[in-house]
């Protein structure tokens, strides 16, 4: 069960220490997953696709960036060196 908080803790660590890369590979495998979804819809016009993906990127990586503000805050806040 240590080994478990431990591996989680070196996780958080790495996404506290690299915040941009990953809301940049969240972006980026929110708008493959979009684009594939969106690719099994028939009766849509590719641009129709590639807006839709882009939207849902642009969503998902304002959550992501919303969510490391979040942490930024309470690691700032509780003296946390990250």
């Amino acid at each position: 069960m240590a080994d478990a908080k431990t591996k989680f803790e070196s996780f958080r660590e790495w996404i506290v220490e690299h915040k941009l890369r990953t809301v940049g590979c969240l972006w980026l495998s929110g708008i493959t997953g979009s684009i594939a979804y969106n690719w099994t819809q028939p009766n849509m016009k590719t641009s129709v696709k590639i807006i839709h993906a882009r939207l849902h990127a642009q969503a998902l990586t304002l959550a992501a960036l919303a969510g490391a503000a979040v942490v930024e805050y309470y690691d700032h806040k509780s003296g946390t060196e990250g």
